[in-house]
């Protein structure tokens, strides 16, 4: 009886609507609109020296303390993982800097004035140690602290070691 059933057309007929009723499925589903990866709103954006490596800023806002809270997402579009280590983001003059983000700062072009990432007691930066890398087709949020330029710099540069600097980033309020 079953190998009466395979001898048919009817049947193989069958099997050939169904599969590629389940390939326009599939179809269909792969371009269903994917949901926001951030629901942050990225202020500013810059590509890095290796490709499928970028930084979205999503924020960069002036607090009441004196300082300037920096918040970015790391994504790495590559087919590699992203490491930190060797101090590729480091303050040169903080050996302890080798896995952090101490080396990103900000530049003042009217005032002439460089901002860098607040320092502890003990010289560590506030900022963002980053423990692993980041891997193939992941992101990483990411953050430092910054003394906060006068009141009247109301736009700054962002300077990240390896990527296309960022000028004139709005400081939020």
């Amino acid at each position: 009886m079953i190998g009466y059933i395979f001898r048919r057309p009817s049947f193989w007929a069958f099997c050939l609507v169904l599969t590629v009723t389940l390939s326009f499925v599939d179809i269909i589903w792969a371009q269903q609109e994917k949901p926001a990866t951030t629901s942050k709103p990225v202020v500013a954006e810059t590509d890095g020296e290796i490709p499928g490596v970028s930084v979205q800023i999503t924020e960069l806002r002036r607090l009441d303390n004196d300082t300037i809270n920096l918040k970015l997402i790391m994504t790495n579009d590559s087919d590699k993982e992203f490491r930190f280590g060797d101090g590729i983001f480091a303050d040169r003059d903080y050996p302890k800097d080798n896995w952090t983000i101490g080396g990103i700062h900000l530049l003042d072009s009217t005032g002439k004035k460089k901002y860098l990432v607040v320092r502890d007691s003990e010289g560590n930066c506030v900022c963002s140690h980053v423990a692993a890398p980041i891997p193939a087709h992941s992101r990483m949020n990411l953050w430092a602290k910054f003394p906060a330029p006068p009141e009247n710099v109301r736009k700054i540069g962002i300077i990240i070691p390896h990527f296309q600097p960022l000028d004139d980033v709005t400081i939020q309020d």
